[in-house]
């Protein structure tokens, strides 16, 4: 596991991931933070995305709110803080 994604005063953070990532991380992001493989992640996504249709509103929402690896800010915090 990498450094940024877990030790945080020995607490694990959520990150969107460069590794692994096919759009913008976030089912890479969320396999590493549950450990698990980010292909069932996706998998969850596509199954959300057919039978109940808020999949993709799901990772947008993940994608704007789940801050990149390296980035100390997440898109939204980045929008509140540029707009007070």
């Amino acid at each position: 596991m990498m450094a940024d994604m877990s030790d945080v005063n020995g607490t694990k953070k959520l990150l969107r991931t460069r590794d692994g990532r096919i759009v913008a991380g976030v089912c890479s992001g969320i396999g590493e933070y549950l450990g698990i493989d980010p292909y069932m992640v996706r998998l969850a996504f596509a199954l959300i995305s057919v039978f109940g249709g808020f999949g993709l509103l799901l990772y947008l929402a993940a994608w704007v709110v789940v801050p990149e690896e390296g980035e100390p800010a997440s898109i939204a915090e980045k929008l509140i803080k540029k707009n007070p």
